[in-house]
């Protein structure tokens, strides 16, 4: 007796179909898993047994062989139960094979029959409907997250009987259907924050809204309670509303990594990930033992990585970065396995500019040492600040704009004129392959885009010279230039808006020169 049907695993953000073959024989009785399952699916034997017998089902006194092709391929994970059974029951003739040749099947199986949810349901479906099947049935707690993919019919099961007897045409399940394209527009919600809530720092306000409109990673350094957290949660309320496809891929990255509510099929708000300084660097980046999750920086993809109190994350942890900031995805390495993960985020970072949080502060006196502030500021290596596009310093606030009653712009005014920029960028870059905004230029980019006139040229020789910028440096300052005459709504790039750009990598003269 033999069947075959399909499943599918995940590798990455990717998912591969798995055939799954299933052989069963006279002899001594065993239940035999092949084809280099991992220890979650050897296990599938105890449940899928349990499961049948709970169901009504008498499990086959017999040896009972399955195949998971490509035997090659290490499968994990506990999504294998379901498919397993479904083979099981194919083979015994409980189920016709002719009614699951176009279908794909996913799901755990619990002891009583029941399926239970599992993670990277969107991924698989995606790939599913690219390889031209029909049908995934999964369970009803991943069925919205299914039915995201137009092209497929995603079919909610609740248990193991339910699911024979819809194959067998025995009851009518109706496959899950939404407007997608409705859902992402409703759910475009709103928050309470607004940047009219902050007081005063009209400069930095300005230098976050260059950021969120290139996509540039930006550094803030003030006093304690200047408001830098608080101007940094705000950052998401001025960012550009997803689109459909990076909804997709956000939510693709949450789902595999078993965050994503169960009542919310699809991210429409830009991610904001804030870890704590105590994060590892597997944690931040992406790794694990048994299996390799995605990170914060992946999380983050799309959206926003805030890091409070950049000089307290350990050196280890922000070195990791440098390579995920420029080629805006993280491959992590292990013996047995490579996997790579999209990591194209908006780094935002605060800091105290000493350990005590006054230097500079016209209010307060600072009780540090030049040596211990050096030591302080040594913790941002000279790589990684080269890669942050914007350095801006955020003052403390006196009285007199804190009992202001006057109210400054709203983020929907900010995002307006955002929205514009990146409007121009996405036409810009229509026929260059992702590239979406000005931090992605490349170098082929930078010459054709940001061209300068011979004063702007003048400015920006005269600004390397004197602050001892980079090569890097210099690359960053270029995009700068672009966001800004893109918010002006300007083709070329003239002095002032370099001059506005150099500003923006001063603190690399006031801070990290200390002598």
């Amino acid at each position: 007796m033999y069947s075959k049907l399909f499943s599918a695993s995940l590798i990455g953000i990717s998912a591969y179909v798995v055939e799954i073959e299933t052989h069963i024989d006279t002899g001594l009785p065993s239940f035999q898993v092949v084809g280099l399952p991992d220890t979650t699916v050897k296990e599938s034997r105890e449940r899928v047994i349990a499961a049948m017998k709970n169901s009504g089902i008498p499990f086959p006194n017999k040896k009972i062989t399955i195949n998971l092709a490509p035997a090659n391929i290490k499968k994990e994970g506990s999504g294998f139960d379901f498919p397993i059974a479904i083979g099981i029951l194919t083979a015994l003739n409980y189920i016709q094979q002719e009614r699951i040749n176009k279908i794909l099947f996913l799901g755990e199986l619990a002891l009583d029959g029941n399926l239970r949810p599992i993670t990277g349901t969107l991924a698989i479906t995606l790939e599913a409907k690219e390889e031209g099947y029909e049908k995934i049935l999964v369970p009803t707690e991943n069925s919205k997250e299914s039915a995201l993919v137009q092209g497929i019919q995603s079919i909610p099961i609740n248990n193991l009987d339910e699911a024979v007897k819809f194959l067998n045409d025995e009851v009518a399940i109706e496959p899950v259907v939404f407007d997608v394209d409705a859902l992402f527009q409703n759910s475009q919600t709103t928050t309470n924050l607004d940047m009219s809530d902050v007081k005063g720092q009209e400069n930095v306000k300005r230098a976050l809204e260059v950021a969120a409109a290139g996509g540039h990673n930006i550094l803030m350094i003030g006093p304690p309670g200047s408001g830098k957290t608080m101007l940094a949660k705000r950052i998401t309320t001025i960012l550009p509303p997803l689109s459909l496809e990076e909804a997709l891929e956000t939510t693709k990255i949450h789902s595999i990594a078993g965050i994503l509510p169960n009542d919310e099929p699809l991210l429409t708000m830009r991610p904001f990930r804030s870890p704590h300084h105590t994060i590892s660097d597997a944690a931040l980046v992406g790794g694990g033992m048994m299996k390799i999750k995605p990170g914060e920086i992946s999380l983050a993809h799309h959206g926003m990585l805030f890091l409070d109190e950049l000089p307290e994350f350990a050196r280890n942890v922000l070195e990791v970065l440098r390579q995920p900031l420029e080629d805006k995805k993280i491959t992590i390495s292990r013996t047995k396995q490579t996997i790579s993960y999209p990591a194209n985020f908006m780094l935002v970072c605060s800091m105290n500019p000493c350990p005590c949080g006054h230097y500079g502060d016209p209010y307060h006196s600072c009780s540090c040492s030049t040596t211990s502030i050096q030591r302080y500021i040594g913790k941002i290596s000279g790589p990684l600040l080269d890669r942050i596009d914007i350095h801006i310093e955020v003052p403390a606030v006196n009285y007199q704009e804190i009992s202001s009653k006057r109210v400054g712009e709203s983020s929907e005014q900010i995002r307006n004129r955002i929205i514009k920029a990146r409007e121009i960028q996405q036409d810009r870059f229509k026929s260059s392959k992702h590239i979406f905004k000005n931090s992605d230029m490349n170098s082929k980019l930078l010459r054709k885009y940001c061209e300068l006139d011979s004063p702007s040229n003048e400015l920006l020789k005269i600004a390397m010279d004197r602050l001892g910028l980079s090569a890097r440096a210099y690359d960053r300052i270029l995009k700068v230039s672009r966001t800004i005459a893109d918010l002006e709504g300007v083709e070329n790039i003239n002095s002032a808006h370099v001059s506005e750009a150099i500003q923006y990598r001063s603190l690399d003269r006031d801070y990290w020169n200390l002598h």
